[in-house]
């Protein structure tokens, strides 16, 4: 059974532990019950409302089990996480290993994670019948660490080609932008999830070094599998009777369908598929694997299966 991401987007509730359930009460006049999930089927919890409160037992049992908690700000953005301390001789070897990794290993990481980047930007056009010569081409310029900035070049084609070309990347704008932030939101939950239970440290990263960013490594990871949710946002934009408005905040239908994107499948090196979540755990591993050993092979997307779900996961 793969976990599921349980977000919270009601004001005012109240989260506890009852029986091995985390149990979600409404306030009112009295408390109201309005669901109970099994902590066994959690993989994170996001606290994205406002009021909401939570007795110490479940934040304990949680953190036990190794379930994030994340606190979440206003644009959906991840701002703090709930980490357990209980530590093991393996996650401090690789915290170790991830703290001394030298930087030609870090610079090789970084490249492959890009060009698998631009790969699925070019297969998500593919989709949409646009253009997408282009950014192969660019793959082939990706150089160590990505040097020559090309995952910039090939965003700023993509986004027009994808969108239109009035379109700009705004993270404080509502419309198509709000989507593509919410969806990220998600997307980042499951990385520093995966992050996490990995065993590496989330605020050592490969390539972004801003030093108040705490998920530094969780937005290295994240790179690959932008695409699943500019695609679904994408299909949002088409399925609508009306266009999107630049005003336009999102929707309780919409955020299902965002976080709907973990299930898509993935098509791995070994012709295998997977679910994307599961996809993100293996690269994580794969990750953590190679800071210990540098002949680790990156367990990488190759592929991703839009015209299908896995489903039965959460």
């Amino acid at each position: 059974m793969i976990g599921r991401i349980v977000e919270i987007q009601t004001d005012g509730m109240h989260l506890s532990l009852f029986r091995g359930f985390l149990k979600i009460e409404s306030k009112g006049e009295h408390w109201k019950e309005v669901g109970r999930i099994p902590l066994d089927d959690i993989l994170a919890v996001v606290s994205n409302a406002h009021g909401i409160t939570y007795t110490n037992n479940i934040m304990v049992e949680l953190a036990r089990r190794g379930v994030p908690f994340v606190l979440t700000s206003d644009e959906h953005e991840p701002v703090g996480v709930l980490w357990s301390t209980s530590s093991n001789s393996v996650q401090s070897k690789r915290i170790e290993a991830q703290i001394q990794a030298s930087l030609p290993l870090k610079k090789n990481i970084w490249s492959q994670i890009v060009k698998a980047k631009i790969l699925s930007q070019a297969q998500g056009l593919d989709y949409f019948g646009k253009r997408s010569t282009y950014l192969r081409r660019l793959i082939r310029d990706v150089i160590s660490g990505d040097a020559t900035n090309r995952e910039a070049v090939a965003a700023k084609y993509y986004f027009r080609e994808l969108f239109g070309s009035h379109f700009v990347r705004d993270r404080e704008e509502l419309g198509i932008n709000a989507r593509l932030n919410y969806g990220y939101s998600i997307l980042r939950t499951a990385v520093t999830q995966a992050v996490l239970a990995s065993g590496l440290h989330p605020s050592i990263g490969l390539h972004h070094k801003n030093e108040f960013n705490p998920f530094r490594l969780v937005d290295d990871l994240i790179e690959p599998f932008r695409v699943l949710v500019d695609v679904k946002v994408k299909s949002l934009c088409d399925e609508s009777s009306t266009a999107i408005a630049l005003e336009d905040g999102v929707t309780a239908d919409e955020k299902a369908a965002l976080v709907s994107v973990l299930h898509t499948p993935v098509l791995l090196k070994d012709g295998s598929a997977t679910p994307a979540v599961v996809a993100i755990q293996s690269l994580s591993i794969s990750i953590a694997q190679k800071f210990i050993n540098k002949e680790t092979e990156l367990i990488l997307p190759e592929k991703f299966i839009y015209e299908e779900t896995i489903k039965g996961l959460f």
